[in-house]
Formats: structure tokens, C-alpha cells, sequence
């Protein structure tokens, strides 16, 4: 992901996806904007649930509601999180994300974005944050 205009529309979309986080338990809000190919944007928050397991992440719930509509190819996806809904930079994607973008993405070629505001951010391509994935090739 190279344009930087496209990162800053991603980091706000991003941003304000905190405010329909429900995270009543970590009270950490976690906001997802997810850049298809076909140039939509798909976003996400983490919704939290009583019993744990349930609570679905911000990045799977974008890519979720992407794919549900017919969409499987995905240049990018920015992800902000903080304590109490105040950005941080300790909102990577955890390994369950991580293992979603897999199945949908190119590892070499997928962005992700780690941002805290639109001056500070990281890109990071998944190969990067998961070295060694397991995807639909290793099955063909």
C-alpha cells in the first residue's frame, strides 16, 4: 500500500469504527477498515460477549461482512485499538485475524496497518506478521 492519501482515508474510517466497539469487559475498542480490491471499504469493531469465546475481533468482523456480500479479494486493512476507546499502538491483529487475512489474501501483497492516528502508523505486509501461514495453497 504505497498511497498515502488511501492509508489516511483507511485510518479514518478506522478510527471511527471505535465508537460502535462494544467491549464492556476490556473496555479495549478496536476499530477495522478493510480495502477490497473492487475499491470498497469494509469496516469493523470488536463486539465483546459475556462467555469470551464468542467475542469476534474487529478485522474478522469486516472481512466477514465482506465475504457475506460476494467479496474475497482484499488489497489492505488498517486497525486502530486502545483502552477506552483511545488509540494505541498495540492494536496488531491477533493470530485467529491473522489466519482469516490467509485464507482471503496474498501474503506478500496484503497491507496491514497499524495506526494510532494518520501521522503514526506501521504497514506491514501478513507474510511479515505471519512468517510461516498455512492457506488454501498448502491444500491444493
Amino acid at each position: 500500500m504505497k498511497k498515502p492519501e488511501r492509508i489516511e482515508e483507511l485510518i479514518d474510517i478506522a478510527v471511527r469504527q471505535l465508537d460502535y466497539s462494544y467491549a464492556p469487559y476490556s473496555h479495549f475498542h478496536v476499530g477495522a477498515a478493510l480495502l477490497a480490491k473492487n475499491g470498497e471499504i469494509y469496516t469493523g469493531c470488536n463486539i465483546e460477549n459475556a462467555a469470551y469465546t464468542p467475542t469476534i475481533c474487529a478485522e474478522r468482523t469486516a472481512f466477514f461482512k465482506a465475504v457475506s456480500e460476494g467479496v474475497r479479494e482484499f488489497d489492505a486493512i488498517c486497525i486502530v485499538g486502545g483502552q477506552n476507546g483511545v488509540p494505541t499502538d498495540s492494536a496488531g491483529p491477533c493470530g485467529v485475524c491473522r489466519q482469516v487475512m490467509m485464507e482471503f489474501c496474498d501474503p506478500e501483497e496484503f497491507a496491514i496497518i497499524v495506526a494510532v492516528n494518520q501521522e503514526k502508523y506501521e504497514v506491514y505486509s501478513l507474510a511479515e506478521l505471519l512468517p510461516v501461514g498455512f492457506g488454501p495453497s498448502n491444500l491444493a
